[in-house]
């Protein structure tokens, strides 16, 4: 039988994902500043080249890993009764994995 969870792994999770989104916005920020997007064909360009596709790809995973464990957390702490709390925790996760694949679309068809 599994061990109740201690909240370790969530405080892991939004730990490091709130340390990756920090060094990551200073990064698009060098990154943009030094060669500036002044078309879509220059963005194209930019956002398809795979190392940032993927550093992208784990700035949304990030972001939204951070705003899973966080809002779920509020919504168990505060949502009442339970019917409430578990449809409020369901439409959430279901919001993100929405968000996560539109991102995710977003990110793969610069590459076609």
């Amino acid at each position: 039988m599994k061990p109740a969870a201690s909240g370790l792994e969530a405080w892991l999770v939004q730990r490091i994902g709130a340390i990756y989104m920090l060094l990551f916005v200073p990064f698009i920020v060098w990154s943009l500043t030094a060669r500036p997007v002044k078309s879509y064909v220059q963005w194209r360009a930019w956002i398809s080249d795979p190392g940032m596709t993927v550093a992208l790809a784990l700035f949304f995973l990030a972001l939204l890993s951070h705003m899973w464990v966080g809002l779920r957390d509020v919504l168990l702490d505060y949502a009442k009764p339970s019917f409430v709390t578990r449809a409020s925790v369901t439409f959430l996760g279901f919001s993100l994995l929405l968000l996560g694949g539109w991102a995710l679309k977003i990110l793969f068809n610069a590459w076609l």
